[in-house]
């Protein structure tokens, strides 16, 4: 009898055991009336994209999402067929119900079992009763046909409607700062700048407000919550672009440090860390301001070369990262450019480095380029306008393998300078020496052969001389007014 009551006992400890292991680690019930049998999808935001997650099938207009695995924190939708039927968050907790109509998806919707749930709909139907309440109002201040003080009242009720929504979001805040509800909310809101504190004598730092608000550009955002990064909007991205692009000059340097320092707080978090990096690879990759390819360079060196990155890249994207990276690294602004040795339309040797002049452009083309027949014409006017006032030179290189195509293009473009068959070299490939893989490209070069400029259009190329020279003045004359003053 003993034996037996110790058999009973471990089979149902055994039972017990089995339940746990097999309990899901989520789950999320469904019921929407007027659905027939079909399959459902549950998808998430990721940046701009969006994932799916998870299928269920559907019976009576019942089913279930779940899973042995904890769903990432964001915000989730519902998928019919390829329409997205309605948003909601997925949270700490994962077991919740949701309830709703076909007729009315989001005004039939009911959640249950979910704190997250209540005050993200909670949230929602606040929003959508003051923006009817502000309809009328806001017509009255895009009506064009009114005077400003007409429009005085109208704009007075607005302040009051946004007021009470701040009101009403700072109230979520303090209550349940936890939520992800509450910190997607939080981090979507805009910092209040103070006005300027008056100094002594009376004057106002001009730059103060700018200085606060970098300075606290992030106090609502957490660079280390990926789940701001499933966001309906791409707010994660927008919000480190403008931070870059925006509140820091240009330069490699600055740049590479406050990239640094965003991802030492990102980097607690391994999707935060490996999304933040590859989107700030993926911004500087094709960067408009020219130089800041860089940066590029400088982010593979530093996270993907050295392995910091090895936990999510595979080795097929790290190839073409490295690929890419060697290509930009050959011929960035302040490098020496590497001297080119090709043949020319009647087969003689010309060197680059034998245009000896204050400026050498490097234009890279094809006869067959659309683009290039475009921008070329330009080039030629603006070497014969500032060939002799600006010594200029220029070395054109015919990526095409056809010499007559390049006799037949000079001609036609009626091309005055130094113009060299591309494939015809005596230091091999020029794509390993210059980014120069589509056409046309162009790259500016100084006295020395430095490159100082690249990818630059032509029609700027004349500005970009002149102030290239105006700047170059001044520091010499700040050097020598430093020498004299010792």
């Amino acid at each position: 009898m003993t034996d037996m009551k110790n058999v009973v006992l471990v089979w149902g400890w055994l039972a017990a055991a089995t339940m746990a292991v097999a309990q899901p680690a989520y789950k999320i019930d469904f019921k929407i009336k007027g659905w027939k049998d079909t399959t459902a999808y549950l998808g998430n935001y990721y940046g701009e994209s969006t994932v799916l997650k998870d299928t269920a099938l559907v019976k009576g207009g019942s089913f279930s999402f779940d899973g042995k695995k904890t769903l990432p924190q964001g915000v989730y939708f519902l998928v019919l067929g390829k329409t997205k039927l309605l948003d909601f968050v997925v949270g700490a907790d994962q077991f919740f119900q949701i309830e709703t109509d076909m007729q009315d998806y989001t005004g039939h919707l009911s959640i249950k079992g979910d704190e997250d749930n209540r005050i993200f709909l909670e949230n929602v139907n606040f929003i959508q009763k003051k923006q009817k309440e502000a309809e009328p109002f806001r017509k009255v201040v895009l009506d064009s046909t009114l005077s400003e003080a007409q429009k005085k009242d109208a704009r007075a009720a607005l302040q009051k409607l946004n007021k009470e929504v701040t009101t009403f979001q700072d109230d979520l805040f303090q209550k349940h700062p936890q939520l992800l509800t509450t910190r997607f909310l939080k981090a979507t809101r805009d910092i209040e700048v103070p006005e300027p504190p008056r100094q002594a004598d009376g004057s106002i730092d001009s730059s103060f407000q700018w200085k606060y608000y970098r300075q606290h550009f992030f106090d609502n955002f957490d660079v280390g919550d990926d789940a701001l990064i499933r966001l309906p909007r791409p707010f994660y991205q927008e919000k480190i672009k403008e931070y870059l692009d925006k509140l820091f000059v240009p330069d490699p340097d600055t740049i590479m440090k406050a990239i640094n320092q965003l991802v030492a707080k990102a980097k607690k978090n391994q999707e935060t860390y490996k999304y933040l990096v590859y989107n700030c690879m993926y911004n500087y990759q094709n960067h408009p301001i020219m130089g800041m390819d860089a940066v590029y360079v400088r982010l593979y060196d530093t996270y993907f070369a050295t392995g910091e990155m090895d936990f999510w890249v595979n080795a097929a994207m790290k190839k073409n990262l490295k690929e890419h990276a060697d290509k930009v690294r050959m011929s960035l602004i302040g490098m020496t450019g590497p001297n080119l040795i090709m043949l020319d339309d009647k087969l003689q040797v010309q060197s680059m480095y034998d245009l000896k002049k204050k400026f050498t452009v490097l234009y890279f083309f094809n006869p067959d380029c659309g683009a290039c027949k475009v921008e070329t014409p330009k080039l030629v006017e603006f070497y014969n306008k500032n060939k002799t006032k600006m010594s200029i030179g220029v070395y054109a290189v015919s990526s095409d393998t056809s010499m007559q195509k390049m006799k037949d293009y000079i001609r036609d473009m009626k091309i005055p300078f130094t113009t060299v068959n591309g494939p015809r070299t005596l230091v091999g490939n020029y794509q390993k020496l210059y980014d120069a893989f589509s056409t046309p490209t162009m790259y500016v070069l100084d006295e020395r052969k430095k490159i100082i400029a690249k990818k630059i259009p032509i029609e700027k190329l004349e500005d970009f001389l002149f102030n290239y020279e105006q700047f170059q003045k001044r520091k010499e004359a700040a050097a020598h007014g430093g020498s004299s003053g010792k």
